[in-house]
């Protein structure tokens, strides 16, 4: 709602803010450091805008709602009433002048809102290792803090080091509090000897791989080895032992054949059973297209995006079929689909397999909304229907891009999204190399309840990609201008200025886990995948958006 401005108790500030030129042969910018400003009734807040092209002869005019509110160059003002308030910059000088608008929330108190990424699930650390626990905090107001472990407080302090000598399970709470209330958050810490420390995990337990291809099979997320030793045995026998976690499957009889790896240490033993089946050989389930073919994707076969002020937006989806069937029909209209922070996806199919076209021919079309200061790089996989059920569960190939195989390039990056407590607040996730951080909530341009996928009923998940390196930069050094820079080529929502082909891409790019070129013939599904965890102040996370997904070999 838009308030009045009867309710306001204004001060004038006079003074020079910051200016950054005199050219007043120029009309004036003005340079907002942020749209969206918090208060609470009765106390001030201050509006300190930074000018370029301003000089003495320069001219500013504060309203609200038609009224005037100052003729400064800066703002500050107090409430005594609760509400939205909407106040227009107007700045001019004789070569022209620059409007901007700006929200003021007034609340009638402001409590503090913390939160601890990581604490949903709880922290796991080795003895004697080091337990550094950092909240993020929201209070235009001063705030004390209180850690308590097993019901004893242990700290004052804004950041709290976990003491980890003593291995066990303990319960702690941090609670925030201000003048107009409090906050807090609970969690556990398990602190874990040598013995109890080990960890893996596996993407999946089945896996299939056509007859003369080879299969690359790996534990992930491995916690505290220490001088670990993996056993591989296919159908009984031992294949291989060493420090090396990963084995390459390449037998070539078809069908199903048992495989075990076993990890053994000073402390523990591990051990997992896998499960691989030799498919037919390439060409087996090739799907030839024919005159009622279309050139424009048939399906889409999965949505799941991760966080991002665009999921649940104007949109109700509590399944994954009500999810593709939204998706679906938005890039059937040419509207974009966001697939929200890194690692969110979209798996699309064809009623076609799409033949590659050999070296340097472009077979796929796949376009976002990138323009001149926003690309959001989205990593492009494609694979065959190599088991010819029609499903997208065969080995995923990743396309090549400018920034394959640089150091900066992560393969094997993972992040869980924990789902908030209440509406309208920001997701937590933490990462698979320690870090962790917010996909923040923005109520000032994305009010839905949650950016929580709804049709996700976890209350955390994992998604696992290859994460680009984070190109986006505060263009002005003030969080006014965010600008998202471009890649080489080979990414989705890319931008260029000179390339007419920077949304084509080849399936001769496809590569193996090593590298090496796939030599693909032919496709059946493509995933498109956020390759960048990055946000931009005001503007939010980066996230991938997509508009068009088609084989350029159909008219």
């Amino acid at each position: 709602m838009r308030k009045y401005f009867s309710a306001f108790i204004f001060l004038i500030v006079i003074g020079v803010t910051g200016c950054r030129e005199q050219r007043e042969s120029l009309p004036p910018v003005i340079v907002l450091q942020q749209q969206l400003y918090e208060t609470v009734v009765g106390e001030p807040v201050t509006v300190t805008p930074e000018y370029e092209n301003c000089g003495e002869e320069t001219v500013y005019l504060w309203t609200c709602e038609g009224e005037t509110l100052s003729t400064g160059p800066a703002l500050t003002f107090e409430s005594g009433e609760r509400g939205e308030y909407w106040i227009l910059l107007t700045v001019g000088n004789s070569a022209g002048e620059d409007r901007a608008e700006l929200r003021i929330d007034v609340y009638e108190t402001m409590p503090p809102e913390v939160s601890l990424p990581g604490a949903s699930r709880g922290f796991s650390v080795l003895q004697d290792s080091l337990l550094v626990l950092a909240p993020e905090v929201s209070s235009a107001l001063p705030v004390a803090y209180s850690w308590t472990v097993d019901g004893e407080e242990v700290s004052a302090d804004s950041v709290y080091t976990f003491p980890t000598g003593e291995t066990g399970t303990f319960e702690g709470r941090l609670r925030v509090e201000n003048r107009d209330g409090a906050d807090e958050v609970e969690f556990t810490v398990e602190v874990l000897s040598p013995g109890e420390a080990f960890s893996w995990t596996f993407d999946r337990t089945e896996y299939g791989v056509c007859s003369g291809r080879s299969l690359l099979l790996r534990p992930l997320d491995i916690e505290h080895p220490f001088d670990a030793v993996y056993t591989w045995s296919v159908d009984g026998a031992e294949v291989q032992s060493g420090e090396a976690p990963e084995f390459v499957f390449d037998l070539t009889a078809e069908g199903s054949h048992a495989v075990n790896v076993t990890m053994r240490n000073s402390y523990t033993t591990a051990s997992q059973d896998l499960t691989v089946t030799v498919l037919p050989a390439e060409g087996t389930y090739f799907r030839a297209a024919d005159a009622s073919s279309s050139a424009f994707i048939s399906q889409v076969c999965e949505y799941t995006p991760a966080p991002g002020q665009f999921i649940n937006d104007g949109y109700t989806a509590t399944t994954m079929q009500q999810a593709c069937d939204y998706a679906y029909g938005r890039l059937s209209e040419g509207a974009f689909v966001s697939l929200g922070a890194f690692g969110g996806y979209i798996i699309v199919g064809f009623d076609h397999s799409v033949e590659s076209g050999g070296e340097g021919v472009l077979d796929l079309q796949i376009t976002g909304n990138a323009h001149s200061s926003s690309s959001e790089p989205g990593i492009i996989w494609v694979s065959q229907d190599e088991n010819g059920n029609g499903l997208p569960d065969d080995t995923w190939y990743e396309l090549r891009g400018s920034e394959y195989g640089k150091p900066e390039t992560w393969q094997d990056y993972a992040v869980t999204y924990y789902r908030p407590a209440e509406n309208g607040m920001s997701v937590e996730w933490t990462d698979n190399r320690g870090g962790s951080g917010t996909v923040d909530y923005l109520p000032a341009y994305h009010r839905q309840d949650s950016y929580f996928p709804a049709w996700i009923s976890a209350g955390s998940y994992t998604l696992r990609g290859t994460r680009l390196q984070d190109r986006l930069e505060d263009e002005n050094g003030n969080g006014s201008l965010w600008i998202g820079h471009p890649f080489d080529w080979g990414y989705a929502d890319n931008w260029s200025g000179t390339d007419p082909d920077i949304d084509k891409f080849s399936i001769c790019d496809a590569v193996r886990w090593d590298g090496q070129p796939a030599g693909l013939k032919y496709i059946d599904f493509v995933k498109i995948q956020c390759g960048v965890q990055a946000k931009g102040g005001w503007t939010g996370e980066q996230s991938t958006e997509l508009t068009l997904i088609r084989d350029l070999h159909i008219d």
